[in-house]
């Protein structure tokens, strides 16, 4: 174990000037502003199938099926990015990934191995951090603020760092509570936190990530664990309670939240009352320990774990309780009816030793596993669930198979705010959402590529997907399947029409070379070139 030092947690950086106090005539405005508010809810890693309303069987989430019972719950809504700082970048900008300034995850000292080292990056603010937005982006948070509302995010950031240009309160976000850096994340008993431009200690030890058990401890003890957790805070109820003052602060005017929990990346750690519900539906099982892991610090050893089935389905049931209390806040408050709740992930789900997602089905209906959900574009890592709660406007239990991804926030919350939408990829959904299904705008295609394994293009045109793999490699040839009947087998080779069907072949191409456009950062480079 390590002792917090004195100057990792008085370590600041430079904020941003303050805003000056709010005259008295514009409080009573907005007081008597109708607009809605806008909670959107981002999980990380979560699958299409995590859910009881998408399918779900051993993990219950009755918080956020019931936002779908009251609301809409969409059935062909995407990510724009398989991973987290791209997917973070499009969402925050409304640009697809061909456009996007940030297309794979990149520290911000990319090569310097001591970003992975707990004890130096907590020394060291400028260590922490991936590749940042340029500072004059227009962001979901730039743009609420134009449009009068009080803007928040709680929980992980993941494009910038504390020492650059882009941090969430210089890009638009009034308060920000939560991990910058999303390796910061791998660990949910963290020493810290960042509250606006200021450290906020949560425990003063920690353990790092690879840190093995104790030599000669039973792994099938769960005593053998506690070093890990036992009299630590579990970070993610600090973020809620940040949450719940966020809204009570602003309850009287509309606000813009952003909720970006780290829930259920790996690792797995969650508090114990939900780990023993599980294990006692689950029964016994294999625990999570012994060459995996080794005194090593390596942004894939995480932490042993007794019980990882019951691990992961606590995690997503303690986070399915939060929405349920945040829901019971607002309702108290009188503001639920007029409060627009979004929820969705990043990303499909991870495939490592801490993300048991085969055993959950985590894609369902699609196929899960290595190279099928997260860091692919295959549906299992780029169809999200996507929910949509506004009482005061949405009828409830509305399936919706509108085909829409990430670039559709932010034309979406301009319109909500009434403030001119900057150039963006997506199309307001605030059609769909207010009632008037008939006049929402629909995308011609989307777009998708992905620098990373091999280099991998896809489009979504209709009912078609196309596919180009190994793009890196040189390959030019196009797979292209129907969508019609989601299933685990959808994408596979033998039901790969591009042969039958050379015309939409050479549409999908079309789509491709005016979407994409080479990437600023030549780390971020697809080698494909029209």
């Amino acid at each position: 174990m390590n002792k917090f030092t004195k100057l990792a947690l008085c370590a600041t950086v430079p904020s941003v000037a303050a805003v000056p106090a709010t005259a008295a005539g514009k409080a009573d405005k907005a007081k008597n502003d109708k607009r809605p508010n806008v909670i959107f809810i981002l999980m990380d890693d979560a699958g299409h199938g995590d859910f009881g309303c998408y399918g779900q069987t051993k993990t219950e989430t009755p918080n956020i099926d019931a936002l779908a019972e009251n609301g809409i719950r969409f059935t062909n809504m995407y990510t724009a990015a398989p991973v987290s700082s791209p997917s973070r970048c499009c969402l925050l900008t409304g640009m697809n990934s061909g456009h996007a300034q940030i297309r794979d995850n990149q520290e911000v000292q990319d090569g310097n191995p001591r970003v992975w080292y707990y004890d130096d990056v907590y020394m060291d603010p400028t260590l922490e951090g991936q590749y940042p937005l340029h500072a004059d982006t227009p962001t979901l948070g730039t743009e609420m603020q134009k449009a009068g509302y009080r803007t928040g995010m709680v929980g992980k950031w993941g494009v910038g760092g504390p020492m650059n240009e882009s941090k969430p309160w210089t890009m638009g976000f009034d308060f920000y509570y939560g991990c910058i850096c999303q390796r910061l994340a791998h660990n949910y008993y963290t020493p810290f936190y960042w509250k606006n431009d200021k450290k906020e200690q949560i425990n003063k030890e920690y353990i790092n990530p690879g840190t093995p058990l104790d030599e000669g401890a039973d792994p099938r003890d769960p005593r053998s664990y506690d070093k890990y957790s036992k009299g630590k805070v579990y970070g993610p109820d600090v973020m809620f309670e940040n949450v719940k003052e966020f809204v009570n602060e602003n309850a009287e005017r509309p606000f813009f939240l952003m909720w970006t929990t780290p829930l259920p990346h790996s690792p797995l750690q969650a508090p114990q009352e939900w780990v023993d519900h599980y294990v006692a539906k689950f029964g016994d099982e294999e625990p999570l320990a012994g060459d995996d892991f080794h005194q090593n610090v390596c942004p894939h050893n995480y932490y042993p774990c007794r019980y990882p089935h019951a691990t992961y389905a606590a995690m997503i049931s303690y986070f399915d309780h939060q929405v349920g209390e945040l829901v019971k806040e607002l309702k108290r408050l009188g503001i639920y009816e007029n409060t627009i709740i979004i929820f969705t992930s990043d990303n499909g789900p991870a495939n490592n030793a801490s993300s048991p997602t085969v055993w959950f089905d985590s894609a369902q209906p699609f196929r899960c596993g290595k190279g099928w959900g997260k860091r692919s574009l295959h549906e299992g890592g780029i169809r999200m669930p996507f929910i949509a709660s506004w009482p005061a406007k949405i009828k409830k239990g509305i399936v919706s198979d509108h085909i829409g991804d990430f670039t559709d926030i932010m034309p979406t919350v301009c319109e909500i705010g009434g403030v001119e939408c900057p150039q963006t990829d997506g199309v307001s959904l605030l059609p769909l959402l207010s009632g008037k299904a008939k006049k929402q705008k629909e995308h011609e295609y989307l777009y998708w590529e992905y620098p990373t394994k091999g280099g991998i293009l896809a489009v979504r045109w209709g009912k078609w997907k196309g596919l180009v793999q190994d793009v890196n490699k040189g390959n030019r040839k196009m797979e292209l399947y129907d969508l019609t009947t989601p299933s685990k087998e959808v994408e596979d080779f033998r039901n790969n029409v591009a042969a039958e069907h050379p015309e939409i072949v050479e549409r999908m191409w079309g789509y491709i070379n005016e979407s994409h456009v080479p990437a600023e950062n030549p780390n971020f480079n697809i080698k494909y070139t029209k």
